[in-house]
């Protein structure tokens, strides 16, 4: 498809029946008429002409495509319904500024034009510039307020157990090798492999006892390492090596065996790397084994940051999905790196304990001017659970003189610069056994000899210190609650839009369809703040609702 600067049009007013029609049919309009009317044309060709080529046949507005993309997001549509509404909805036609008699394109447009937005990296167009209109419209600005958190998605894949994935990763390989190769694959396979990779693997067809399932699980282990050695020796096949498929196979070969003089041995669950390391399912090489308290899932997780004030709708800003092993507090500075490029920074950014930790803390202010708000990580020691003990808090530290002082007024002896098991600064501060031995309090001060604190660098603590004062006070928890909204948008995400099931395979198409559901969220806000509709309040049942004045 091409689509020459020349043959980028010129977008025009709504046609003129097609206006008269819709205003008869929606006399009080719709989200639809109302976004045409008030914010005009959302995208541009040039803003996607990099992702076509100079030769070939015409190609369907891409602005055109791009607001398609998101309307069938904000009505949950397949491909085949979203070009139907093309071709026959009024409402969508008045959008798209098309004529009543246009008939609209064929459903493999949506697919092709998603897969020239991953290919060419040009999937956060699609967010950005909905952000910058409505920017211009003065609904979004920087410095404000805005809050993240994060849902679990599901891959759309089938959870497989382990001899499940290496019987379906080995026929996933020959069926993708009967394809690419059929003439090596005939050459190299072995008979009874058409009835013992031919149907899929599935727990109901696989051995029952722990003897024959071990038996089973060895006779995959042998034939998939006789084949990658077929296509390791064989000189003429070395291109099959860079086959997605065989490298997934190797992959996942190399977790699930071991091969000791040419043999594979089925690997113990001792013996297996971390199931967060571990490959799950050949179809989707992206998907990892993610845990959050009691939920557990294979797949990836999604998360969104959005804006929070009062005057103006609650718009999401970005949008950022990892795999399913991402902690949360890896992705905060990367979060606070997007919304800078884009000059939508906040002043305050409010965030579950998932996002904070003491080098956060200084790093969004020094480095962002952010005030990054949440319940910072707690003292877990015993000194501070018991109100009696002496925790870090009544210590006086000098940095100057690198030696703390406890609360009975003896000084520490040692000062030595060091490493936690997560590879932070730290600073371990030890006391004399001599003076903590005969010392009246020790017993609420250590449990050991001599009491011993580890401290992070001096700005590091001072804010984690200020961070704990303040998440004490009342002001902490008014200003807080307003996290409390995120969740709502959690919920509309994932009920009305699907949020946290997988609609493609692999994290490109998966973060694609995020950004696509983030800006079916800001359509549809936008239009109901248009309409004068107030923000949600939080739900209550008619017993809370009841009883909450006289509570």
């Amino acid at each position: 498809m091409t689509l020459y600067p020349q043959a980028a049009q010129d977008i025009g007013p709504v046609p003129t029946e097609t206006a008269r029609v819709a205003r008869a049919a929606f006399p009080h309009g719709n989200v639809y008429l109302r976004l045409r009317d008030e914010v005009g044309v959302l995208y541009a060709d040039e803003t996607f002409a990099p992702l076509f080529s100079t030769r070939g046949r015409p190609a369907e507005a891409p602005w055109r495509l791009a607001l398609v993309s998101v309307l069938q997001y904000v009505e949950g549509l397949s491909d085949r319904q979203a070009a139907e509404a093309v071709r026959g909805r009024i409402d969508w036609k008045y959008a798209l500024g098309l004529e009543l008699t246009d008939a609209g394109f064929d459903a493999s447009v949506l697919s092709e034009f998603r897969t020239r937005l991953v290919t060419g990296g040009a999937e956060q167009q699609l967010l950005d510039t909905l952000l910058e209109r409505f920017r211009e419209r003065k609904w979004l600005k920087a410095r404000g307020r805005q809050r993240t958190d994060s849902p679990h998605v599901l891959a759309a894949i089938r959870t497989l157990n382990r001899l499940e994935s290496v019987g379906e990763t080995l026929r996933h390989t020959l069926n993708v090798l009967a394809v690419v190769a059929p003439d090596w694959i005939r050459a190299h396979s072995q008979p009874e492999w058409v009835d013992r990779y031919g149907p899929r693997c599935e727990e109901y067809r696989l051995p029952t006892s722990k003897e024959e399932r071990q038996a089973f699980a060895e006779a995959i282990g042998a034939d998939g390492l006789q084949l990658l050695t077929a296509i390791d020796t064989d000189p003429h096949s070395a291109w099959l090596a860079q086959v997605p498929a065989v490298q997934t196979l190797r992959q996942i070969w190399a977790q699930q065996y071991r091969v000791d003089a040419g043999v594979a041995r089925w690997r113990t669950s001792d013996d297996l790397a971390p199931a967060a390391e571990q490959l799950h399912s050949p179809y989707d090489p992206d998907a990892r084994y993610g845990k959050k308290r009691s939920t557990t899932w294979v797949g990836y997780k999604v998360h969104l940051t959005e804006t929070c004030e009062p005057d103006a709708p609650h718009l999401i800003t970005q949008v950022e999905t990892t795999s399913a092993t991402t902690a949360d507090v890896a992705m905060t500075q990367p979060i606070h790196d997007a919304l800078q490029r884009k000059g939508l920074l906040p002043a305050q950014h409010v965030v579950d304990a998932g996002y904070l930790d003491a080098e956060l803390l200084v790093a969004s202010q020094r480095d962002y001017g952010v005030d990054l708000l949440g319940p910072p990580p707690a003292n877990a020691h015993w000194q501070a659970r018991e109100a009696s003990g002496f925790d870090i808090s009544r210590f006086v530290i000098d940095w100057q003189a690198q030696q703390a002082i406890c609360p009975e007024g003896c000084t520490s002896q040692r000062w030595i610069p060091s490493h936690d098991q997560h590879r932070n600064d730290v600073i371990k501060v030890r006391f004399a056994a001599a003076d903590c031995r005969p010392c009246p309090s020790h017993a609420r001060c250590t449990r050991a000899r001599a009491r011993a604190l580890t401290l992070r660098p001096h700005d590091q603590y001072l804010a984690l210190l200020a961070a704990r004062q303040r998440a004490r006070t009342p002001a902490f928890t008014a200003q807080y609650a307003i996290r409390a909204g995120v969740e709502g948008t959690l919920s509309q995400g994932t009920r009305a839009f699907g949020l946290r099931r997988a609609r493609y395979i692999g994290q490109a198409r998966i973060h694609l369809q995020h950004l696509l559901t983030a800006a079916a969220l800001n359509f549809m806000r936008v239009g109901l703040w248009l309409t004068g509709t107030p923000h949600a309040r939080t739900r209550q049942s008619p017993f809370v609702a009841l009883l909450a004045p006289a509570a």
